[in-house]
């Protein structure tokens, strides 16, 4: 993993050096978390401890930078409600709470709150697998709290917990970019 990261760095960084790169812009939010962290993780690295450090402030979660460059008009009618769930390693990693729901709404989507929205769903990268009686009891306790909402659509920033959950529910389940694009011009979420 360590080598596969430095591949990464070194990749990114021979594009900074050409001047060719403003963000590393990640649309899943557990990928997010761990290429913010590179500077922590090789800080003790003398080759790679600058480098690491320059490309996780660059890194930038998708939300982030839709809210610097701005969403754009809404051009969607009858929006569906959404129950947005905010993966683990959104709110807790990259600390970014509140932000994801805000472009929702401002997309014109109305966002119910999931009760006990500080509970994982289970994913949680390889916990599903690993331990996947704990998955499956976490899993249960959110669609049941999502259901509750009545909502007509899930949203997450994480494919990890879309798949996790969908697996539990009736209830479409995409990405919030899905939404936000559609909302904005684009096509609408194939299984909507």
């Amino acid at each position: 993993a360590l080598n596969t990261a430095k591949a990464y760095i070194d990749g990114w960084i021979e594009e900074i050096e050409k001047g060719t790169l403003d963000a590393i812009v990640i649309n899943t939010s557990g990928c997010g978390t761990s290429i913010k962290d590179y500077g922590h993780m090789f800080k003790d690295d003398p080759h790679y401890a600058d480098k690491a450090m320059r490309i996780s402030s660059l890194a930038k979660d998708i939300t982030e930078v839709i809210e610097q460059i701005g969403l754009g008009e809404s051009k969607i009618d009858n929006a569906p409600s959404v129950a947005y769930h905010s993966a683990c390693s959104l709110k807790h990693g990259q600390k970014i709470i509140g932000l994801p729901k805000q472009l929702l709404i401002e997309a014109g989507f109305e966002v119910r709150d999931i009760k006990e929205s500080h509970i994982c769903c289970g994913s949680a990268g390889t916990y599903n697998i690993l331990e996947s009686y704990m998955a499956e009891k976490l899993k249960k306790r959110k669609v049941t709290n999502i259901e509750a909402t009545k909502a007509d659509v899930i949203a997450s920033g994480n494919i990890g917990c879309n798949i996790q959950i969908g697996s539990g529910t009736d209830i479409p389940t995409v990405h919030i970019i899905e939404l936000l694009n559609w909302a904005t011009g684009g096509k609408k979420p194939a299984n909507l």
